[in-house]
Formats: C-alpha cells, sequence, structure tokens
C-alpha cells in the first residue's frame, strides 16, 4: 500500500515516515501544499495524510481542488486545528478522517489500517485475495496454500498493484510510480529485476506473472485442468 504524507515540518514528517516504513507502508512525502497536490494528483497514492496548515497552498483548499478533479483517494487530515468548526470544515472539503495532533501512533495506524479497508471492496480484513493467493500488504506476507512466503516491502508493493488488477497490462512506467513513486530516478530494469524475485517466490499452479513485450507484464490465472 503506498501512502502520500504532506506535512510541512520536517522533524515530525520524518519521524511519521520512519513509522510507517517500519508499518510496510510505501511513503513518499511533500512539505508544501502545491508539491503535495502535484503528486497526489498523479493518482498513484492508496491514502494521503494531509496537514492543513502548509506553505503553498493550505490543505482544505488543495483538498477541495483534488475532489473537484474527481481523486478520490482516502485522506486523513492530520492537524492540530482542533476546533469542532475547524473538524466540520476539512470532513466537509472531502476528508474521509481527521486526526488531531499530538496523536498516539496506534490510533494513527489503526485509522489508516480502516481507511484502507474501504476502496470498492478490493481490501478485505487487509488481505487481498485471487486465484487462491492470499496476500497481506501490512505484513508483506503470501499465503498460497499452507505455505506462508515473507516478501519485501517491493515486492509486496508489486504484488499487491498485479493483484488489484488481474488480467490488466501494467506498464513498467506505472510500476515505477507505484513502487518507487513517481519522482523515482530507478531505471526500467530494476522492475524486470523485481518482478524475476517475485516470480521465485510464486508456487501456485493458478497464477502467473506473463511478460507483455515491450510494453509490461500482467497477473494472468491460468486455466483450470481438471
Amino acid at each position: 500500500m503506498r501512502l502520500l504524507l504532506v506535512e510541512d515540518e520536517p522533524r515530525l514528517s520524518e519521524a511519521l515516515a520512519y513509522i510507517l516504513k517500519k508499518n510496510n507502508y510505501g511513503v513518499d512525502t511533500a512539505y508544501d501544499g502545491e508539491t503535495g497536490q502535484a503528486m497526489a494528483e498523479t493518482g498513484v497514492y492508496d491514502l494521503i495524510i494531509l496537514d492543513r496548515m502548509l506553505p503553498g497552498k493550505e490543505g482544505v483548499t488543495l483538498l477541495k481542488e483534488l475532489r473537484s478533479q474527481g481523486i478520490n483517494t482516502p485522506v486523513l487530515f492530520l492537524t492540530a486545528k482542533d476546533s469542532l468548526q475547524d473538524r466540520v470544515e476539512g470532513l466537509d472539503a472531502g476528508a474521509d478522517d481527521y486526526l488531531v495532533k499530538p496523536f498516539s501512533t496506534e490510533e494513527l495506524l489503526a485509522r489508516l489500517r480502516a481507511l484502507g479497508r474501504r476502496p470498492s471492496g478490493q481490501i478485505l480484513d487487509e488481505q487481498l485475495n485471487v486465484a487462491g493467493l492470499m496476500l497481506k500488504p501490512l505484513h508483506c506476507e503470501l499465503i498460497q496454500g499452507n505455505e506462508t512466503v515473507k516478501l519485501t516491502l517491493k515486492e509486496s508493493l508489486l504484488l499487491e498493484l498485479f493483484m488489484r488488477n488481474p488480467g490488466q497490462v501494467i506498464t513498467k512506467e506505472q510500476i515505477l510510480d507505484r513502487v518507487w513513486g513517481p519522482d523515482t530516478d530507478v531505471e526500467a530494469n530494476n522492475v524486470e529485476i523485481y518482478v524475476h524475485y517475485l516470480r521465485k517466490k510464486l508456487n501456485s499452479p493458478n497464477v502467473r506473472i506473463e511478460t507483455v513485450r515491450g510494453i509490461g507484464y500482467c497477473l494472468k490465472e491460468e486455466p483450470h485442468v481438471p
């Protein structure tokens, strides 16, 4: 699961990014509203944590503009603005949740888990299921029958992308955006390397990662043979 953190206080941003990465979120950070909006508009994020008091563009204005563009990524406001009117204003702007600073790490993670279960029924109890494969994204675990395989964070993000889009061709550019982030300078051959790693860990007769030459990859379900 990939997350965008828009927070202008460097120490808090670094601490939050560290905590989130330790809990198996892929995290990109922005330190002002305009950069945060540009990154959010890429559409590659599952969740957005958004401060309200940001340089460049205030959080409520930023969120209203995202929602007006049809970007429905779940957003958690994380802010020191704690009056009832502040909360109402944030939720009316399109936020899915509102958490006031200071906060506990446990509550933040619980709220993110709750938001992650909402979109289009794809995540249920923090699990993805395709053709007998089960992925627990927040644990970086792949379950195949009675076997549990530990994945690295990038392998988990890659498999999550495939399992959310079974049968669809995912380009290398889309994979780079999703797994490494929109501003990455990682080259496309890294995608090939991680697909190779993932194929070695997939041990199911029901699915395979198919190469679409010159374009990218596709998670294909194998036809059942009686």
